[in-house]
């Protein structure tokens, strides 16, 4: 518009003064007409904009503050509060008579806290040096450790556990250089006389991250049982987390302590094992060791009313200390090319040919089938039972036996001939065998409350048939009326079949724990449920008692019939690999007449029975029952 009124002055006449005031008059009128709804549609526009942005913000704000004010107000103050995690002391563990076995002694763990360390690789190098040389660590490790972690992480991560006073106190003196690394107040185990409880007991240590994927509540500074009874009662050990918290800046600093949770202690176990009677075992089995030569044997002692175990002792053993302190390369080298598998518990792994220890199961066996009576006499036959061109011998030549007199002797061809049948005599065969073995907890988990049980191996005609590819033959039937054969038991097994013939025919499965105890004093009972009861009938029962009494009075064991209470067992010979060696076993209880006590012994490679097993239960029953008199 400007341009066109410029266009008219220019001419300069008043005709065109009057032509320009006429057009300026004009434009003015179109270019108000014109513009103003522009200008009007332009501010409505903005406004609009302006209205729509204050309604998001407002509503956002809204959003934020009233709908989601609670979680953030949350969020603010986990970035502003710190919560530093106390360990809980796990509980004690203590035999029946209250004698600490494991307890907690204080330590003192080097941890890292990822988010504190230095962001560039020459400051990590640095902490890892210094690290490494006042701790004792190879500096590679350190440096892998410390590189190897998220930045990002406020958790702290094991560097070195259980560290020396010596080096805490260089730790202290150049803190300043270690930004990220802190000393952190823990607990370890201390297990009393561990040799002769290892075991039993087992031992904890720092837990790995494979079992922390499996434990996702713990943290990578915790403690978890390993092994034994600090494995399998992992649960009611572990206490509960306590926590300081503290406030903190912008730079992660600590500016004020708002206080501490304090950590809830785990609860202790009481078990049913008696300190001194594991000792007396102990010491007992080492010496019969030293003097055979011999180098491995297990023992295990069950309170046949109760299904409670009172002693467990599997040798040779360790010490579960090492474990707990933090055992180093050359330590556990040692153990582990053991040549004798010290870390094997025997008592419930081991599987070994139970030899005559089992003919009180093919006699009950026998005697409920009805294939024999508690009168049926079979003779000895000289000593050695002949199949077509196959022999079956016995140890010894015996006279004519009854079934009481054939266990106290130990008779193989008294077995023999019930198991396998011989002349008017129709044995039980194999199937029958196995189904008694089983109702007396052969062939299966018992049930303990300990890590790694076997089951043993009862066969059956089916089993070879499948396993070796053979029919079953006669002959294997008479190996396994006698404990040998294809036949294993462990130790556990047998001590809780004794348990079972000693109180009339109930089979418990056994417990090592009594009774759990929280931090207020209160208690739950752990009882040792019962498998199965009244399986074999009491008369039946009672003739297998007998034959075992008499084995006391006048067979394999007369060395025990001069102890101050009745004993009742049955030695076995069990042949094993290929160089004529035995494993020795002896299984017992006493007293006959109200039993306290049911006891297997076993030494491997330890020749006759009553020459080194039978020596052991004289020695431990001659304490027992002298100190139940006090």
């Amino acid at each position: 518009m400007l341009s066109f009124k410029r266009n008219f002055r220019k001419k300069g006449t008043a005709k065109g003064a009057e032509i320009e005031d006429s057009i300026m008059t004009i434009t003015e009128k179109e270019e108000a007409i014109i513009e103003t709804p522009y200008k009007k549609k332009g501010l409505k526009i903005i406004w609009i904009f302006i209205l729509c942005s204050l309604f998001l913000i407002l509503t956002r704000v809204f959003y934020l503050d009233v709908i989601r004010g609670e979680y953030y107000s949350e969020v603010s103050r986990e970035n502003r509060i710190r919560s530093i995690p106390i360990n809980a002391p796990r509980g004690n563990i203590l035999d029946k008579y209250g004698n600490f076995l494991a307890h907690n002694i204080p330590s003192i763990d080097a941890v890292l806290v990822p988010y504190y360390l230095p962001k560039d690789d020459s400051g990590k190098e640095k902490i890892s040096k210094i690290a490494a040389e006042i701790l004792d660590m190879d500096p590679g490790n350190a440096e892998a450790i410390i590189a190897s972690q998220d930045e990002e992480s406020l958790d702290a991560i094991l560097l070195k556990e259980n560290i020396s006073q010596e080096q805490s106190l260089l730790f202290l003196e150049r803190e300043k250089e270690l930004p990220g690394i802190m000393l952190y107040k823990t607990a370890i185990r201390k297990y009393e006389n561990s040799l002769i409880f290892s075991h039993v007991i087992g031992y904890d240590g720092k837990i790995t991250r494979e079992e922390i994927e499996k434990n996702k509540e713990y943290l990578m500074t915790d403690y978890i049982g390993k092994s034994g009874i600090e494995k399998s009662y992992e649960s009611e050990l572990k206490g509960r987390y306590g926590a300081y918290q503290v406030e903190i800046d912008s730079m992660g600093k600590v500016k004020k302590n708002l206080g501490t949770v304090n950590p809830i202690s785990g609860n202790d176990l009481i078990l049913n094992i008696d300190e001194g009677l594991q000792k007396k075992i102990y010491d007992n089995l080492s010496s019969v060791l030293e003097e055979s030569g011999t180098k491995t044997a297990a023992a295990v002692a069950i309170n046949p009313q109760t299904g409670g175990v009172l002693a467990m002792v599997s040798l040779p053993s360790y010490d579960n200390n090492l474990f707990a302190r933090g055992i180093t390369d050359n330590e556990y080298k040692e153990i582990i090319q053991n040549r004798d598998l010290p870390l094997f518990n025997r008592v419930v792994s081991g599987e070994y040919p139970p030899g005559s220890t089992l003919k009180p199961a093919i006699a009950a066996a026998a005697l409920s089938e009805g294939t024999i009576t508690p009168s049926t006499i079979i003779n000895g036959l000289g000593g050695r039972l002949v199949i077509g061109n196959f022999s079956f011998g016995d140890w010894k030549a015996h006279g004519p036996s009854d079934v009481r007199q054939a266990i106290a002797e130990s008779n193989d061809v008294f077995f023999y001939t019930i198991g396998g049948g011989y002349g008017g005599i129709e044995g039980l065969g194999m199937n029958r065998m196995k189904k008694y073995e089983n109702l007396f907890g052969f062939g299966s988990p018992l049930g303990i409350d300990l890590p790694g049980e076997s089951s043993g191996l009862i066969p059956d005609e089916q089993w070879k048939l499948d396993k070796i590819k053979e029919k079953w033959y006669i002959g294997d039937s008479y190996h396994s009326a006698i404990g040998q054969g294809f036949i294993t038991t462990t130790p556990l097994q047998l001590a809780n079949f004794t348990a079972s013939i000693a109180n009339g025919g109930t089979l418990y499965s056994p417990r090592i724990v009594n009774r759990v105890r929280n931090i207020d004093g209160e208690e739950k009972i752990i009882s040792a449920e019962i498998i199965r009861s009244g399986f074999i009938s009491k008369s039946a029962m009672d003739v297998v008692r007998e034959g075992m009494r008499q084995t006391v009075e006048s067979g394999t064991a007369q060395t025990l019939k001069n102890l101050p209470v009745a004993v009742a067992g049955k030695t076995g010979t069990a042949q094993f690999g290929t160089e004529d060696k035995t494993h020795a076993w002896f299984t017992s209880f006493a007293p006959y007449d109200n039993p306290e006590i049911a006891m297997v012994v076993l030494v491997e490679g330890g020749g006759e029975g009553h020459s080194s097993a039978v020596p052991v239960t004289k020695e431990v029953y001659e304490w027992y029952f002298s100190q139940s008199q006090k």
